[in-house]
């Protein structure tokens, strides 16, 4: 199983609007859609957990925490982060929802 989180980003977003007109205008088969969301869950989770090197570090006030079903939730506030490495860049937010979830329990299914 693939998490599904990336699916509620501006990309997620789109594939799953022009998969709706194409599944409504009769185009493609609803399964066919719900076997390109399966694929884009697999393919982006795939492509973060290997392509992806920056690391960050943040602070700020922990206001909620939450660990349920392998996933952690966090909601910081008045956080800091700050890019480790050469091009050290540090940005301020008021308000950050942290959603993290075992990357090792979906690497090592088999496909």
């Amino acid at each position: 199983m693939s998490y599904q989180l990336y699916r509620n980003t501006t990309l997620g977003h789109s594939l799953q609007e022009a998969l709706e007109e194409l599944i409504q205008t009769q185009q493609i088969d609803p399964d066919l859609g719900l076997n390109v969301l399966l694929q884009f869950d697999k393919t982006i989770n795939a492509a973060l957990a290997n392509r992806l090197r920056t690391k960050m570090q943040f602070k700020g006030h922990l206001r909620t925490y939450r660990f349920c079903d392998s996933v952690w939730t966090l909601v910081v506030e008045n956080g800091e982060f700050h890019e480790v490495g050469n091009n050290s860049n540090t940005f301020k937010v008021d308000k950050l929802k942290v959603v993290a979830c075992d990357g090792r329990a979906s690497s090592t299914e088999k496909e």
